[in-house]
């Protein structure tokens, strides 16, 4: 489904509004034009599976014992305050019979990252995507952010960041999960 820019700009009018703003005014008349546009952006993967992207894996061949791309930079929208939460997210898997490029694993993170989400949940979805999407030994997924909510309304913790894990088969057991976080190293 595409975003409706127009009834986010409608939106968002009326939020301005709402607040006691003029909408009209100079500083805010381009806003509401912005803002569909950046939700356009930020809510791009909805209603697309970030497994999807993995449809061109190829067979191993027995390459390797493990893959592991970390820092892998994100942005999402939480979905309880619609305000930004950033961060990295480290992807960790064992092959099967098939790997794939590393460029789809970060493509996997932006899509599931690309909708009004929470991070649990987003942890979760990057790593039923890679088992799904390859089928692998095992999927470890750790992500660290900084949530809006949390650092520029209510409790105001600037300072704080969230870790969140996903591990599925072999990357489940606590002494293999154990030696690929000493590789992921501390939050980022």
């Amino acid at each position: 489904m595409a975003v409706d820019s127009g009834r986010i700009e409608a939106a968002i009018a009326e939020i301005l509004a709402a607040i006691g703003e003029d909408a009209a005014r100079p500083g805010l008349r381009s806003t509401p034009k912005r803002v569909a546009q950046a939700y356009t952006e930020f809510f791009a993967g909805v209603g697309v599976d970030p497994s999807a992207v993995l449809a061109d894996s190829v067979a191993s061949g027995g390459l390797g014992e493990l893959v592991l791309l970390r820092d892998i930079e994100f942005r999402s929208i939480c979905e309880h305050h619609l305000l930004p939460f950033l961060g990295a997210a480290h992807v960790a898997y064992v092959p099967g019979e098939r790997i794939v490029g590393l460029g789809r694993l970060a493509t996997v993170v932006a899509t599931a990252a690309a909708r009004p989400q929470l991070q649990e949940q987003l942890t979760e979805q990057i790593a039923d995507a890679i088992q799904s999407g390859l089928a692998p030994q095992g999927v470890l997924v750790v992500v660290d952010a900084v949530h809006g909510c949390v650092t520029a309304r209510g409790p105001r913790q600037t300072g704080s960041s969230t870790v969140t894990m996903a591990s599925r088969g072999s990357l489940s057991d606590p002494v293999q999960r154990a030696g690929v976080l000493a590789m992921i190293g501390g939050p980022s």
